[in-house]
């Protein structure tokens, strides 16, 4: 499937802001995957595909966490994670991508887990820092994009779990785990 047979699919899924998004995430992703030497095109597919389930309708992905047994824990946090896990599971059976790891890449792009691989951080950290995203840190983790991958994440997964527990929110523990990871094993 080559980009434009994959944004023609994922645009059909998405709001016209979304689908900005998503082109946006997709150039974002190539570069860092040339920078950091993951695969350009794995990173464009996952990047296309990374919100395919975004606009879903909540009860369709409930209906699919339970049925595909997927981490029950998913339904007790917001469902704004849910699109992930669901997305890389539709992106399988509707667009017959089955790459495992521009699969994963999906599925953890909102939660991050321990252990992710090249093409999983990429992904998480194109669409944290896209051009479209506007909002406060960002510009930092742009700029740490730019020379170390690793510390770009940290600061990412930081930030994020510093807004949801700034609006009292839940952090889902995979959140938790990432950034401990992240720490633990940090590369300089």
């Amino acid at each position: 499937m080559n980009r434009e047979q994959a944004l023609a699919i994922v645009k059909e899924q998405l709001t016209e802001h979304r689908y900005l998004h998503t082109v946006g995430v997709m150039e974002t992703a190539i570069n860092l995957a040339a920078k950091y030497g993951a695969d350009t095109r794995k990173a464009e597919l996952a990047a296309i595909f990374h919100d395919y389930a975004k606009f879903r309708p909540k009860e369709e992905m409930r209906e699919i966490i339970i049925k595909e047994g997927m981490p029950s824990e998913l339904l007790e946090y917001n469902s704004e994670l849910w699109h992930a896990p669901v997305g890389a599971f539709l992106t399988e059976k509707e667009a017959g991508i089955n790459d495992k790891e521009v699969l994963d890449a999906i599925r953890y792009h909102t939660s991050g887990r321990p252990g992710m691989v090249l093409l999983e951080k990429i992904i998480y950290l194109a669409d944290y820092i896209e051009p479209g995203r506007h909002f406060p840190g960002v510009d930092e983790v742009r700029d740490l994009a730019e020379t170390n991958l690793n510390k770009a994440l940290i600061k990412a997964v930081q930030n994020t779990i510093m807004f949801l527990m700034k609006k009292g929110q839940p952090v889902f523990p995979a959140s938790f785990q990432t950034y401990n990871d992240l720490v633990m094993n940090k590369e300089d």
